[in-house]
């Protein structure tokens, strides 16, 4: 449950799945913003790190605010279209670890903002990225807090050594979102 600014009455929370190539992705949202994006378990890859053809809303489509729209329209073209994404607004944020001031919310923006699509940067880069060169034990609790993944792109941090390290969605969906942007930003290269 979500308390909005004014007032901290509830928010009226809308949920829709988005039908993606690792899988059904599940988003949570209301009229002020994203709260949660739940990415599934993945116990296989998808054959290879093509984009597939479906990326569509599976459930909830008829309930959708607009931040959920530009959510699910976000992600369908970072799936499917790769080079639109950056013309395209990032929905707002509506959870509450986006709304405090904390070095969490400080790394995770940071991520958002100058870790760009094809990238990978060690937890050490974006702890001194963030301006705390020391914190890279907690850069890895802000990606483990991350609410909204993929958008706040914390597959992208991985260890010094270049080993992929821990993701929420596992370690295969890790590895095909890694290889997804490498081949995507190769195509367009």
């Amino acid at each position: 449950q979500v308390n909005s600014k004014l007032g901290g009455a509830p928010c009226k929370e809308k949920h829709v799945v988005l039908l993606s190539p690792v899988g059904k992705i599940e988003i949570s949202g209301c009229e002020t913003g994203l709260h949660e994006i739940k990415l599934p378990k993945m116990s296989v890859l998808p054959s290879g790190a093509e984009s597939s053809a479906a990326c569509e809303v599976c459930e909830g489509a008829e309930e959708m605010t607009e931040p959920l729209r530009q959510c699910t329209a976000w992600l369908r073209a970072y799936f499917c279209e790769p080079a639109t994404t950056g013309t395209l607004p990032v929905p707002a944020f509506h959870h509450p670890l986006l709304q405090r001031d904390s070095f969490t919310r400080q790394v995770l923006w940071t991520l958002l903002n100058d870790v760009k699509f094809g990238e990978a940067v060690s937890y050490k880069q974006l702890a001194d990225l963030a301006g705390n060169s020391r914190a890279a034990r907690a850069v890895g609790g802000a990606m483990r807090s991350n609410p909204l993944p993929i958008i706040i792109p914390c597959h992208r941090v991985i260890r010094s050594s270049g080993d992929t390290g821990h993701y929420g969605g596992g370690h295969l969906l890790k590895e095909w979102l890694l290889s997804h942007e490498k081949l995507q930003k190769e195509k367009l290269a």
